[in-house]
């Protein structure tokens, strides 16, 4: 088994610990961020005022944002609704499907390294960019007590890959295993 889908180009505590103008610098230009457990718990349904300052100053940047969950349309359209973005509902993440749809909502034609995927878990935010060749950011989960069932099973599995990169590449798990 390929470990390599499995290392993030990055890892911050919260996302809203990022360096986005670093980020922007890099030529970054369009984020795919992912909600349950990056922007906000399961179980809180709208953005806080933190998640609309983030965007807005993640706008005011010059950054194209699209929402990308594999959530049903409810959860993610009454989410996204209020932060006035796209969003891509029932994305399949790790699948590419849903960031190819998502690539359709975006205002211009961006190549794979003009791309970031922020998301909380390894085995869908981070091998689904890593599968598209964008770049890709882990952060911590903000409340995995809130988890709902397909995704506390991701992180049972999220665990055996982190064995694996101790074994074979120990630069990424240490990288890894500081914000979890």
């Amino acid at each position: 088994m390929s470990l390599r889908k499995y290392i993030p180009t990055d890892v911050y505590k919260s996302v809203y610990d990022i360096d986005f103008l670093t980020i922007y610098q890099d030529n970054i230009r369009l984020i795919f961020l992912d909600i349950d457990n990056t922007l906000a718990p399961y179980d809180e349904d709208v953005p806080s005022k933190e998640a609309h300052e983030l965007i807005q100053n993640l706008q005011t940047i010059g950054f194209e944002i699209i929402l990308i969950s594999n959530n049903n349309k409810k959860r993610v359209s009454r989410f996204s609704n209020p932060l006035k973005i796209p969003y891509v509902h029932f994305a399949l993440k790790p699948l590419k499907r849903g960031f190819k749809r998502g690539l359709k909502y975006s205002s211009k034609l961006y190549n794979p390294q003009q791309v970031l995927v922020i998301g909380d878990q390894l085995m869908t935010d981070i091998v689904g960019g890593n599968k598209m060749g964008f770049n890709t950011i882990l952060v911590a989960p903000l409340k995995k007590k809130s988890d709902i069932f397909t995704t506390r099973f991701n992180r049972r599995r999220e665990q055996r890959v982190l064995r694996k990169l101790k074994k074979h590449h120990q630069a990424a798990y240490d990288n890894i295993h500081k914000i979890l």
